[in-house]
């Protein structure tokens, strides 16, 4: 589509726009989305170190913003929105600063109760001068309204969920296959799943953990000796980052990831696209996104409840079936890219 004229949008995002995480994967859907009605979008660079960024670095983004014309409509990835409060209040004065929120950066599992109060604070002082605050779920809009005193509408533009083929799984007829997927960062809680697993030797399975080893060093090796201590290292695979995750959902049989929070929970999305029944836990927006007919959910942190939803999944499958159809009918009334860049569309043309 021809970009309308007076539709210029800047996208200000940290780090690689190219990384498998799916807030990264949202941000370039919605790039090639925005294109599709009419805008012109030109994507801001800034460093990767958001939302921890130092000196020079934020040096550096304050002088990307300040190259800027006057009056530009400017869409912050919320990695780094929150974090940089002084910059945005001063940039608030003369460009139109967007807020698109994944989920707040005080909440990220791992933070020294310290860090995550100078976040909040951060946060809730940047988001007072957005003109406009989007968010990916309604989970995660409440919580903003709730506890960052987000005091003015929240739009929310969650994900979009593509149509895939339905998985095929158990190709051998015997072994279903576990599939997570995820980086391997504490908030994903991949610990409880190997914990459960081991819990579960004696069924037949094997398991395939999808996800960046890199984005958290430690918590990677701490997973990786966990399964070796386990004795499981020929039944959980690592896989790290895949060139096609599509074929992973196509080939498995259960999604299951116990993370503690999410803002969205995208993988959950696309694995109930694709019909696998979902073990997980009920992280803030995973409740709104998987109902009871996709799967089974526990409370965080609940290994004997993550462990019975597995066990009960593998032990029976003609309950596999089923909730695979249900994961597969609610996924269909999920919304699709093109209705949420239509909501953010609008959220952006309201920020004036």
């Amino acid at each position: 589509m021809i970009a309308t004229p007076g539709r210029a949008l800047v996208f200000a995002i940290p780090g690689d726009l190219a990384s498998p995480s799916g807030g990264y994967g949202y941000d370039r859907r919605m790039i090639d989305e925005l294109g599709e009605l009419g805008w012109r979008v030109r994507v801001l660079p800034l460093p990767g170190s958001f939302p921890k960024p130092d000196v020079a670095d934020l040096t550096a983004a304050t002088e990307a913003f300040a190259r800027l014309p006057d009056g530009a409509l400017v869409l912050v990835d919320g990695l780094a929105f929150g974090a940089m409060p002084d910059l945005v209040r001063r940039e608030a004065k003369r460009l139109r600063l967007v807020a698109l929120v994944h989920h707040p950066l005080a909440l990220e599992d791992g933070l020294a109760p310290a860090d995550a109060e100078v976040l909040r604070s951060s946060e809730r002082a940047a988001l007072a001068e957005a003109r406009a605050v989007v968010a990916t779920s309604n989970a995660t809009a409440r919580l903003l309204r709730d506890e960052f005193g987000v005091g003015r509408s929240v739009s929310v533009a969650p994900p979009g969920t593509d149509r895939p083929a339905v998985a095929t799984g158990e190709r051998d007829g015997s072994t279903p296959t576990i599939l997570s997927v995820g980086a391997l960062i504490p908030r994903k809680d991949h610990a409880l799943l190997v914990d459960a697993l081991a819990s579960l030797a004696d069924r037949r399975w094997r398991c395939r953990i999808v996800g960046s080893e890199t984005a958290h060093h430690a918590t990677a090796r701490a997973l990786r000796a966990r399964i070796e201590a386990a004795g499981l290292e020929q039944r959980i695979a690592l896989a790290g980052t895949v060139p096609d995750v599509g074929a992973e959902y196509r080939n498995a049989d259960i999604f299951a990831l116990p993370s503690r929070f999410e803002g969205y929970g995208m993988a959950f999305a696309e694995a109930m696209a694709h019909g696998l029944p979902v073990v997980g836990c009920r992280g803030r927006a995973v409740a709104d996104v998987v109902p009871p007919k996709a799967g089974r959910l526990v409370e965080p942190g609940d290994h004997v409840g993550f462990t019975q939803a597995l066990r009960t999944l593998l032990d029976d499958p003609a309950l596999r079936r089923t909730l695979g159809a249900g994961a597969r009918d609610a996924a269909l009334a999920l919304p699709t890219w093109a209705a949420s860049a239509r909501i953010l569309s609008q959220a952006l043309e309201g920020a004036r």
